[in-house]
């Protein structure tokens, strides 16, 4: 028998579920797209731990906790320290019945502070949902300046009121942003499940309107990397990353400071035909600085969006398990030790 016709024979030989493969409801099935035949392995679906965003409800918290400081103020003993003191009463000079001004600029600092550490919770969606908390009282001010100036030409009284309360309650918005902050959140985090299949690897979301699906077959697969973060290993979760020769799982970042002009182009240093031998050294000098300081680079990273990997997962040993056993089950070298010991026994069977 020859390699090719022992190649046809382990192509065409049936392919056996194994003990760990289970089957795959109809549901599932719609769910993640299956081919036919495909089933779902046992353990082998896969959602980021509730605490995987945890960041998201420490920071609805802390949204919480700015409007009750300014609900309630701060009542500092007489032997309080000098800054608790003058924070209560810087408090209490900002907190304008008609224009909380305080409250604004202590919000739009967290924002601003949770924008710039560039963390979990520095998305965009996020950003805006705060800002929206930031400036609610700067429009309900405005929505009242708008009746009061209409009813001075004669408009009946709640005619502009575009918004059907007249004042900022820190209490009543505080609670109501941070519980429907933490309602998203928890179904953001239930958004994403991962599967290991008999054929491939599949990453799936649907949050709201978006939906994404990814399908990763077990022969693309270059490496399976691990990365476990201190509150990660407190907490008991980690990231799975499958790397491919195609370049998923990582992301290019450029790093650098570009000042959008070329150091050619920079005023004054263009060299010319009368310029003496000293004035050309000085522009290239100038010319080369400029470049060094615009200079740019483009590196590749690992990429820990949810979409694209095993996002703080709880079961990452068995999903790590799983991946290398149906990678070396699919792998090239695998099935050459297959034809390998087809050519073996059929050797011996005619001897």
């Amino acid at each position: 028998m020859s390699e090719e016709q022992a190649a046809e024979e382990v192509a065409e030989e049936p392919t056996e579920v194994p003990k760990e493969e289970v089957s795959t409801d109809d549901g599932s099935r719609d769910k993640y797209r299956l081919i036919a035949g495909e089933e779902i392995l046992e353990n082998g679906v896969a959602r980021p731990s509730t605490l995987a965003f945890l960041g998201m409800y420490v920071l609805g918290g802390l949204v919480f906790g700015v409007h009750m400081l300014f609900a309630n103020g701060l009542n500092p003993a007489d032997d309080a320290s000098f800054l608790l003191k003058f924070t209560a009463k810087l408090i209490e000079v900002t907190s304008w019945e008609s224009l909380p001004i305080g409250f604004v600029l202590t919000m739009g600092f967290l924002t601003w502070a949770n924008r710039m550490l560039n963390i979990s919770t520095s998305g965009r969606w996020v950003t805006i949902a705060m800002l929206g908390a930031t400036f609610l009282p700067l429009i309900i001010t405005a929505d009242n300046l708008i009746s009061a100036i209409a009813g001075l030409f004669g408009a009946e009284e709640g005619a502009f009121d575009f918004i059907p309360f007249n004042s900022y309650n820190y209490f009543v918005a505080g609670l109501t942003f941070t519980l429907l902050f933490w309602a998203l959140t928890y179904k953001y985090q239930r958004s994403f499940s991962y599967v290991v299949t008999t054929n491939a690897i599949i990453y799936h979301h649907g949050f709201l309107l978006s939906r994404s699906h990814r399908r990763i077959l077990f022969d693309r697969i270059s490496e399976v990397m691990v990365e476990r973060t201190p509150m990660g290993t407190m907490l008991g979760y980690a990231t799975v990353t499958i790397m491919t020769d195609s370049g998923i799982g990582l992301m290019e970042e450029t790093v650098g400071v570009s000042a959008g002009a070329s150091g050619a182009a920079l005023p004054g240093t263009k060299a010319s035909a009368d310029d003496s031998t000293t004035d050309k050294v000085r522009k290239g000098v100038f010319r080369s600085l400029f470049a060094f300081l615009t200079y740019q680079r483009t590196t590749r990273r690992v990429d820990h969006d949810p979409r694209h990997c095993f996002y703080k997962i709880r079961k990452w040993e068995d999903i790590k398990m799983m991946l290398n056993e149906m990678h070396r089950k699919h792998s090239q070298s695998n099935m050459l030790e297959d034809i390998k010991a087809a050519l073996t026994n059929d050797a011996e069977s005619e001897s």
